[in-house]
């Protein structure tokens, strides 16, 4: 059911439900930042805030509202919700906590939940366990506790489903101007994507950020991360999960889904959405995204008064997916006209100290390293907290880089102290992004360069985790060999007798492996280059009731996996690496969600750490690329028809030849 969050979101009326020191914050806050709208309060005691009217029912109210802060008990709330919804009201914020998130300690929580979701029918609710939101644009805070906002024409959406991180982030003092701090709590009827989609309607929304602990629904994501790419508005996420230890706590928290982090980052990749790891670098990109937009090129340059801080630059960017490409001739020509014949030309540079307090002089010496194919301009200027006039030249000549260039310019505080308020509101107005640390500018400028687009095929959806049945090897191959894996020749057998026979049958040397594990290296139930005369003793030998007997393939370029779960956060997980007994080991892998393209696959194989071996190593051979992904393609047309069922596949290894790529191990489930 598509709910419109407009009215709730962007309110011309607010009520508030119940009273105490919470309740009244929605009021006071509300007033202090202005809101235009009208304002009212329904407790049975009608106890008036701030002159604000009070009424002793929502029956009372004069109007209908547009959204509603209930701040009663859990089980009142349900009450509320309905009778909010009954009379056509645009949307709540449910308060109170004790709903799924409490399943561990109440067996009735998830059971009110639901109730609460049945009572609310087609009117939007936010939470429950939920803080509400704050719209800084207009004034609109359904907020019950303090705050760091202040009123803003324009500015970036935050959604977390953690109001103390909510909180917190909204006491930043980068900078940034937010214009939505949302959050989400349960999420039992309005998700995280469904409040981002509909923050996507405000023109004054300039980039939003999501901190994410679990996806319940990646078509929703889909819908959101396809309609924010057609509407121009950057996302960036933070994404909890990478630990066991946040997994749990996530779980814990607000009863998500947290899922595998391989796949939450597959996800993000395909729906085109930056990853950040931390809160400071999730806030400056923001920063940068708000200022400047995303960036056209990960084509840095950097510019310093000093050595040490250029060489700070140059470390901090290795290694990421951004760098300080080399000076053009046009460059140096500029460069050394500007600079004359004492400074060293290079980039980063370190302009030494020749110019400085010359407006002028700083500006002519700065604008080359704002050419044509960098993407972003950094200018390294710590302010000092005890004196900062001195630095009035740093900030002039940036602005008059970006002015004057059009390029994208920030400047950086190595030690984000040292960036003061003022200078950081002079910057923004025009044009120039402040950002506070060097790690957070680095790290910034590679989420505002990541230009993936969405896939505009949504990902192959989970259905219901199970766990699946072990399907004989023997069995497991001719049913993936239907969809055009090749494997090798090879047939089972039940005796060690029958077992000579196949070998024989097949002629030269074969593997003999005991049927009925999963991981038959291990069990030593794999035997590799036997004769056939050598089979039945060694058959008679292994701890097996039936075996399979195979060609041997010899000879090859490298082995790879391939392998395919069912995550039910995110899809069917498609992981592609290196192969063999050690990929435990090696830990050279890429991960993608299904369904997938060729040349998706034939990228995601360059990524690994073995493409060189691949690509045929010191004048070796080279595998056949195209059957390693005709393998894939293979693996993934059996999953998508049997989807329903499918809990694993694996291949391992996919032994990679110079003319062919064949499964030598497969296992289902």
């Amino acid at each position: 059911m598509k709910r419109d969050l407009n009215r709730l979101l962007r309110p011309k009326s607010i009520v508030l439900i119940g009273g105490g020191a919470w309740g009244a914050q929605v009021i006071r806050q509300s007033k202090r930042m202005g809101f235009q709208g009208a304002l009212y309060i329904v407790h049975p005691k009608a106890v008036s805030i701030e002159a604000v009217p009070a009424f002793g029912s929502l029956a009372e109210l004069p109007e209908v509202p547009d959204a509603a802060f209930i701040g009663v008990n859990r089980k009142a709330t349900v009450e509320v919700v309905a009778e909010l919804s009954a009379m056509g009201a645009g949307g709540a914020v449910c308060f109170a906590s004790g709903f799924s998130e409490a399943e561990a300690e109440d067996d009735t929580a998830k059971a009110l939940q639901a109730r609460l979701v049945s009572a609310a029918g087609s009117m939007p609710v936010l939470g429950p366990n939920c803080y509400g939101f704050i719209n800084a644009l207009d004034g609109a805070l359904l907020w019950p506790d303090q705050h760091g906002c202040r009123s803003v024409d324009r500015g970036v959406a935050i959604l977390t489903q953690s109001s103390n991180i909510a909180i917190n982030l909204t006491m930043q003092r980068r900078g940034l101007p937010i214009a939505y701090m949302v959050t989400c709590g349960n999420m039992a009827q309005t998700k995280q994507a469904d409040i981002a989609l509909a923050l996507l309607d405000d023109p004054r929304v300039t980039a939003i950020g999501l901190h994410i602990e679990g996806f319940s629904d990646t078509l929703a994501w889909h819908k959101l991360a396809v309609a924010a790419a057609g509407k121009g508005i950057p996302l960036i996420a933070l994404k909890v999960g990478l630990s066991d230890q946040a997994q749990r706590a996530t779980v814990s928290h607000t009863a998500s889904l947290a899922g595998g982090d391989a796949g939450a980052a597959a996800l993000l990749d395909r729906l085109g959405i930056a990853r950040l790891r931390d809160l400071p670098s999730f806030l400056e990109t923001l920063k940068l995204l708000h200022v400047n937009g995303p960036l056209e090129a990960p084509l840095l340059s950097s510019v310093s008064c000093s050595g040490g801080e250029a060489s700070l630059a140059a470390d901090t960017a290795y290694g990421r997916a951004v760098s300080f490409p080399d000076l053009t001739g046009a460059q140096k020509t500029a460069l050394r006209d500007a600079l004359g014949p004492m400074v060293a030309l290079s980039n980063p540079l370190d302009y030494n100290t020749y110019v400085w307090r010359d407006v002028e002089k700083m500006t002519a010496a700065w604008l080359p390293m704002a050419a044509d194919h960098i993407g972003l301009t950094l200018l390294i200027v710590d302010y000092p907290h005890t004196d900062a006039s001195d630095w009035e030249c740093a900030t002039q000549a940036a602005l008059n880089l970006r002015a004057r260039s059009g390029k994208p310019v920030a400047v950086v505080a190595t030690l984000p102290e040292l960036m003061p308020d003022d200078v950081m509101a002079r910057l923004i107005q025009g044009g120039v992004a402040p950002i506070c640390g060097l790690t957070e500018a680095i790290t910034a400028a590679e989420a505002a360069a990541f230009d993936a687009q969405p896939d505009p095929v949504p990902p192959l959806q989970p259905g219901t985790d199970r766990n699946g049945d072990l399907i004989p090897e023997a069995v497991a191959k001719e049913m993936l060999g239907k969809f055009g894996l090749m494997v090798p020749k090879g047939r089972a057998a039940k005796t060690p007798a029958e077992a000579a026979a196949v070998a024989a049958e097949i002629g030269g040397l074969v593997v003999l492996k005991g049927q009925g594990l999963a991981h038959k290296s291990e069990a030593g139930a794999v035997i590799v280059g036997l004769a056939p005369d050598a089979v039945e003793g060694r058959a008679m030998s292994m701890q097996a009731d039936s075996f399979l007997v195979e060609e041997m393939i010899a000879d090859p370029v490298a082995e790879l996996l391939i392998g395919v779960t069912r995550d039910p956060a995110h899809g069917f997980l498609l992981t592609i690496g290196a192969g063999g007994v050690l990929t435990e080991l090696w830990q050279d892998t890429v991960s993608l969600l299904l369904p997938v393209t060729p040349p998706q696959v034939a990228r995601a194989v360059q990524r690994l750490r073995i493409a060189p071996l691949l690509n045929g190593y010191r004048g070796k051979p080279a595998a056949d690329l195209g059957a390693i992904t005709q393998a894939v393609m293979a693996v993934q047309a059996y999953v998508i028809a049997h989807q329903d069922v499918i809990s694993e596949v694996e291949v391992n290894p996919l032994i990679c030849g110079t003319d062919n790529a064949i499964a030598v191990d497969a296992l289902i489930r």
